[in-house]
């Protein structure tokens, strides 16, 4: 299994509305780099929910309930979307702040590259997310 981040802007797509509709195809992803993550992620894996902009935090856990496919929201062959099913809220969202001010998250992905919209994240920020969450 592999770990993953998808930002949303909450005023565009909000966690309580990704659980109100119980499932989602994740479209609308214009960067190569984005999409190439999109291509990787497979059916159970688990993705971060990240507020963007507006929030800044790790708002909940989602997983890959259908692997990528032509993106129906473009006329371009490039694009591709995944399906995502909401797995749980966390109990403390993680923020942005907190993220950056770990040691041990230093070269998350978040950090590195703040723009990219689908992220790899590595067992051991999940599991260092998940802590500071008050997950584990």
């Amino acid at each position: 299994m592999a770990y993953w981040l998808v930002k949303s802007e909450p005023f565009k797509y909000s966690w309580d509305e990704f659980v109100k509709d119980k499932r989602t195809l994740w479209d609308g992803v214009r960067n190569y780099a984005a999409r190439n993550n999109l291509r990787a992620m497979k059916k159970d894996d688990l993705v971060f929910f990240y507020h963007s902009n507006e929030g800044l935090e790790i708002i909940g856990i989602a997983k890959v309930v259908k692997e990528y496919y032509p993106d129906p929201t473009s006329t371009e062959d490039a694009w591709l979307v995944v399906d995502l099913a909401p797995v749980r809220k966390l109990k403390n969202p993680v923020g942005l702040a907190q993220i950056k001010a770990n040691p041990a998250l230093t070269q998350m992905a978040l950090i590195r590259l703040g723009r990219l919209s689908v992220q790899p994240v590595t067992t051991e920020e999940w599991n260092e997310v998940l802590l500071m969450a008050g997950e584990k």
